[in-house]
């Protein structure tokens, strides 16, 4: 069994993280010691791994809790799996289109600063203009 800390430690989440993920269902209330203290075993460390890796990808709380609740009916089909991921997927792919063109936006405004001082500075002059910019972005 595992201490809050030793948990923490071996899963790389932060304590209050780990509390937070408690009071939102996906991890199950541990088990306490005579002292009171939480007690964790290896299938909640597994669990707070599944957890950590969903957020390092950028899943939200809510797919991820649908997809702890799918694994445990190892039989059924996994499309349910496959539309959260598709679905993220493609809500990634958006903010990439997004942030390129925001990039393509902030090259041509630097671009275009050749201004020896604040006064002449394109710049400023295109943060304070959205009507400067080339596209919506």
């Amino acid at each position: 069994m595992l201490s809050i800390g030793d948990l923490s430690k071996r899963a790389g989440v932060k304590v209050p993280t780990i509390r937070y993920y408690e009071q939102m269902g996906l991890i199950s209330a541990p088990e306490r010691s005579e002292g009171n203290q939480r007690r964790y075993s290896n299938a909640d460390l597994e669990r707070l791994a599944f957890i950590r890796h969903g957020r390092d990808l950028g899943l939200t709380i809510d797919a991820i809790k649908e997809l702890i609740s799918l694994s445990q009916h190892p039989d059924r089909p996994c499309e349910g799996a496959d539309r959260i991921a598709r679905d993220h997927l493609s809500e990634v792919r958006n903010k990439i289109a997004q942030l390129k063109r925001l990039e393509h936006e902030l090259e041509r405004i630097v671009s275009h600063c050749d201004g020896h001082s604040i006064e002449d500075c394109y710049v400023i002059r295109a943060l304070s203009d959205h009507g400067l910019c080339e596209t919506e972005h």
